[in-house]
């Protein structure tokens, strides 16, 4: 089972910015990435229908003979985590928005919450807000739009820096001192979102802390792959390529195909 890949399926293009973190930290390992950019943005979906979408990415990858599955969707997360640990003997790894590490390290006592509307109305997310913002206000924003242009390799364009300009207003207003990026595609923005924020504003993500958690699994199982060859990844997107391509270019050892899933 070591030398098995590991699988990973996000709502299109934006997991690889967490994908990328796990194969920066684990080199060795051979991957399986699926692009659901057909469905994309899940973050508008409901509940049924991520289950659905994410059971079928499941066995897609289980097919595949994948050790362990990533998902890099802070909405498939949220929403449909438990029910593919409750159904599938194959460790999971999700992602949730660092509230966190906002909450304990503001001071400002004011937190930004960028994510879609799934991960926001999510049951996991509300969990885990009620943790630990008792003594924090956190403003939560939909980022409309921002999936779709990313999708569209639009992600420099003075089309989405004008988006942005909309959506960051009520951060800008409430004095924040933390943004929490709370979609996988959203790290694609942190340059422009850094550029259009006070400078006190850190930007933070959960890709690392994936990265860390992936290793912490394998280890623990068993499961790392020891082999001093550099890993294999093998890309799929299920609507276009380019975009894909675009975002990988740094990859080495890579492949990106066309695949209906």
């Amino acid at each position: 089972m070591s030398k098995q890949p590991l699988g990973f399926f996000d709502s299109g293009v934006g997991g690889t910015s967490v994908w990328k973190e796990v194969i920066k930290l684990l080199p060795h390992e051979d991957t399986i990435y699926l692009a659901d950019s057909k469905n994309a943005p899940y973050g508008r979906r409901s509940k049924q229908e991520i289950i659905e979408l994410c059971v079928k990415n499941t066995e897609y990858l289980l097919d595949r003979g994948c050790k362990l599955i990533g998902i890099p969707c802070n909405t498939a997360t949220t929403n449909a985590i438990s029910y593919l640990r409750d159904n599938y003997d194959v460790p999971f790894i999700g992602i949730e928005p660092a509230i966190k590490p906002a909450a304990l390290n503001s001071t400002t006592k004011k937190v930004g919450v960028l994510a879609t509307k799934g991960t926001l109305s999510s049951e996991l997310f509300n969990k885990t807000h009620a943790e630990f913002t008792t003594h924090v206000n956190t403003i939560e924003i939909v980022g409309t739009g921002i999936v779709e242009l990313i999708e569209a390799g639009k992600k420099d364009t003075v089309q989405m820096r004008e988006l942005l300009i909309g959506i960051i207003e009520p951060f800008m207003i409430s004095g924040i001192d933390y943004l929490v990026l709370g979609c996988s595609h959203y790290p694609y923005i942190k340059d422009h979102l850094a550029e259009l924020l006070p400078a006190r504003v850190k930007i933070i993500d959960s890709g690392e802390a994936v990265a860390r958690q992936t290793l912490h699994v394998l280890k623990n199982a068993n499961l790392l792959n020891l082999k001093k060859e550099l890993g294999h990844h093998y890309l799929y997107s299920n609507l276009k390529t380019d975009v894909l391509s675009e975002l990988t270019t740094e990859v080495s050892n890579k492949s990106i195909s066309l695949l209906d899933f």
